[in-house]
């Protein structure tokens, strides 16, 4: 039994570790993508549109549209 519980010990921290790894990979893409961005903006354009725009990107042509339309049906009825 002591083998067992040594094994999954074992197992555990290489999980751990590796999750570590993958965090610590994940900070620094997320430090590049800020400085792609601020870089971007010293050059003129606008981030939070250029966040905008990624984000679109990412969603289903079908998906996209249908926020568009609501966005437009609430901006009538509120008004401009």
């Amino acid at each position: 039994m002591p083998e067992t519980a040594g094994l999954a010990a074992g197992q555990l921290k290489s999980f751990i570790e590796r999750i570590e790894r993958l965090e610590e990979e994940k900070k620094a893409l997320a430090d590049d993508i800020r400085e792609v961005y601020a870089e971007a903006k010293g050059s003129g354009f606008d981030a939070k549109v250029m966040r905008q725009v990624v984000r679109a990107r990412k969603m289903e042509t079908a998906e996209r549209q249908e926020q568009e339309a609501l966005f437009d049906l609430y901006m009538s009825a509120v008004g401009p």
